[in-house]
């Protein structure tokens, strides 16, 4: 018998995720807040209201924009506290606050439900593909009961024992890679005011010290000025800084890096570019650069 789960959300990241797990064959029964009929989704699949889509469902997994749409969708009336079943589990994939993410721990608790944060990192190619990688954070039993949903979504899984703490690292690398993202901006910017081709630094520089996945995949974005269709908008960047700043300031951990993103982002936004690919915050240090603009308003 397959496991039967709900997908509320069918974004960007949502719907190749409702996508990859209706393949694998999981009952899978989604829900989005804007009605859509583009899924690509079995006949079906679709249901026409939150509550026909998650009442009584085992697992449900949410894949939300942002603290305000998972809110919505879960505490308010008519939401996953009032339709999931005791023992049920909410699976928070979206990147979300860590006082969010405590608030709803704790009102899962109380209906006797249980919560699991397990935000992704990846974009909408990967998780159409079944490669993210997940970060989870929950009690070992829950995470054993929604390991076969993340061997279907991902390549690999990092545990945490508490939901606050799988949301704490999302955010803190949503910050790394906006800094790495800033830092190929200034860095492309220069050397091609300097007659180095984008291309060219970007080699040497994966090529020895710097190989990594997001400066690879970043630097060829930003060499390319290719910022739309975006994966991951600036508007959305934006958000994930603020909330890695929220979770500093909690904490007590100054986050002055994260500062500076903040108000580069917000220069890009201002010039009209929050719809385009995070990558295009490079943007920025080419106007600085005084160099011509493409792949997005200048």
């Amino acid at each position: 018998m397959s496991l039967e789960l709900a997908c509320i959300g069918l974004g960007r990241m949502g719907l190749p995720i409702a996508r990859v797990l209706a393949g694998r064959g999981f009952a899978v029964r989604a829900w989005n807040r804007t009605p859509r009929a583009d899924t690509g989704l079995p006949p079906g699949t679709v249901a026409p209201t939150l509550a026909e889509a998650a009442r009584g469902a085992p697992l449900a997994l949410t894949m939300l924009a942002d603290d305000a749409a998972v809110r919505a969708v879960t505490v308010g009336a008519g939401g996953l506290l009032d339709l999931l079943p005791p023992g049920a589990i909410h699976v928070g994939m979206s990147t979300v606050s860590r006082a969010l993410t405590l608030e709803l721990e704790r009102a899962h608790a109380a209906r006797g439900q249980r919560y699991v944060a397990a935000p992704v990192f990846g974009r909408p190619d990967a998780a159409g593909s079944g490669k993210l990688w997940i970060v989870a954070g929950g009690d070992a039993e829950a995470l054993a009961r929604c390991a076969p949903v993340f061997a279907a979504l991902g390549q690999g899984v990092f545990p945490f024992a508490a939901p606050a703490e799988a949301a704490l690292v999302k955010l803190l690398g949503n910050f790394l890679i906006g800094t790495v993202i800033e830092s190929l901006g200034e860095a492309l910017a220069a050397g091609e005011k300097g007659g180095v081709p984008p291309h060219a630094l970007l080699d040497v520089l994966t090529g020895t010290l710097f190989g990594s996945p997001v400066v690879a995949r970043y630097g060829d974005l930003i060499a390319r000025q290719a910022y739309e269709p975006a994966g991951f908008a600036l508007a959305l960047g934006l958000k994930d800084i603020r909330l890695a700043l929220e979770a500093g300031r909690d904490l007590g951990a100054a986050l002055p890096v994260a500062e500076l993103l903040e108000a580069r982002l917000l220069q890009a936004i201002g010039r009209g570019r929050g719809q385009l690919d995070w990558a295009g915050l490079a943007t920025v240090a080419r106007d600085e650069a005084g160099l011509p603009a493409a792949g997005g308003p200048a």
